[in-house]
């Protein structure tokens, strides 16, 4: 990375997010290793109630700050203290759909400071298009010094709002690749017995996070249990993760009689590989998710991916009918089909798995470092010729 107009210094460069994540991590980590920006992470809160992974920050090799708020869980404003007074950065990132993040725009443009909005694109089936919100989002936006956006569908998503596409810059996502495959590579060789244990039989899909209803999993159960009707005791259907709704979704299985689905609590990222070295297929049966990480994971793991196409840069990750499917949300009989195809051949759901690691093996923390730097060089350039 060339520094820009910085009179021979690094700039000093903060993202700012709302909580820290075991994904986080790993991608800031490389960013410090890079030497190349002096940065630093601000966080809104640790934590959030709905979260079950847990936090480690000595393991942390990234500069980071909690920061202090006003308010209640759920109404609490925070303000940065470095936006007020004191050594402020160059280039601020942050996300945008919240009151502090605006807040923290306005105080950043007060005082000069290069902004930018990190997006991902969002579904309809979650957030409420207020008019309001609407011509707020438009105006955050037109003001921004940059957009670092997550693929194609988060370009496109800005695009609407007005951002040419000199102010957008590529962010895609990133996964810890070797750690998942070879933790996963390692937990095969054992696999027999732990299905043993867990009661799983035959060809195995898996699903990973939370039990809730935007994941569309009352769907993938319909679909599993039509599965399980044509292919009785040859398949089995594996549930990780926790949420509001995991009582439900037994007893819909339940109702079904459908007896080999298996449901498994959080499981931490350091465990993540095991459990996806237990499965043959992953689904993904998302209602409307701005990305889903696990998919990446699962590819990760050499694992096809049937995914409906409510999920943001799906179609860029899993090519249909090469690394995958991708089929329409809320469909059972879509998902029971494509199921029904890996169950009667698994060689090519292994040959898609193979095709769906070689496709995500170069999305890495280092690839994502990168270019967050070249964002931040763009947006620097661009602000010097303003």
């Amino acid at each position: 990375m060339t520094n820009v107009s910085m009179a021979g210094r690094k700039p000093r460069v903060v993202y700012w997010n709302r909580i820290p994540s075991p994904y986080i991590q790993e991608r800031f980590d490389a960013l410090v290793d890079r030497g190349n920006l002096r940065f630093e992470a601000w966080f809104t809160a640790r934590t959030e109630p709905d979260r079950s992974w847990q936090l480690d920050e000595s393991c942390w090799r990234f500069p980071y700050r909690y920061l202090p708020g006003v308010g209640k869980e759920g109404g609490r404003v925070v303000v940065p203290p470095a936006l007020l007074r004191g050594n402020i950065p160059d280039v601020l990132v942050s996300l945008y759909a919240d009151p502090s993040f605006v807040l923290g725009s306005v105080l950043a443009r007060s005082r000069r400071i290069l902004h930018a909005y990190y997006v991902e694109k969002t579904f309809d089936t979650l957030i409420q298009r207020k008019r309001w919100k609407e011509t707020l989002k438009r105006a955050l936006f037109a003001k921004a010094d940059g957009v670092l956006a997550a693929g194609k569908d988060a370009r496109q998503f800005v695009r609407k709002y007005g951002v040419p596409e000199s102010r957008i810059y590529d962010l895609p996502n990133a996964t810890d690749v070797g750690f998942f495959s070879t933790a996963s590579g390692a937990a095969r060789e054992k696999r027999d017995d732990s299905r043993r244990t867990l009661g799983l039989r035959g060809l195995v899909f898996l699903f990973v996070g939370r039990r809730w209803w935007l994941k569309g999993l009352e769907y993938l159960i319909d679909g599993f249990g039509e599965l399980n009707r044509r292919y009785s005791g040859q398949v089995s259907l594996l549930l990780v993760g926790d949420g509001p709704d995991g009582e439900a979704l037994r007893q819909r299985c339940e109702r079904q009689s459908i007896d080999n689905v298996v449901f498994i609590d959080y499981v931490q990222k350091q465990d993540l590989p095991r459990i996806y070295g237990l499965a043959d297929v992953f689904v993904f049966p998302t209602l409307g998710d701005s990305y889903g990480l696990v998919v990446d994971e699962a590819m990760a793991c050499g694992l096809p991916v049937i995914s409906t196409s409510a999920a943001g840069e799906i179609r860029s990750r899993v090519e249909d009918g090469v690394t995958g499917f991708v089929v329409p949300p809320r469909s059972s009989a879509a998902l029971a089909e494509r199921m029904a195809t890996l169950t009667s051949d698994p060689d090519l759901a292994r040959n898609m798995g193979l095709r769906g690691f070689k496709k995500i093996s170069t999305q890495t923390p280092d690839m994502w470092a990168e270019h967050f730097e070249r964002a931040v060089e763009g947006i620097m350039s661009a602000g010097a010729c303003r």
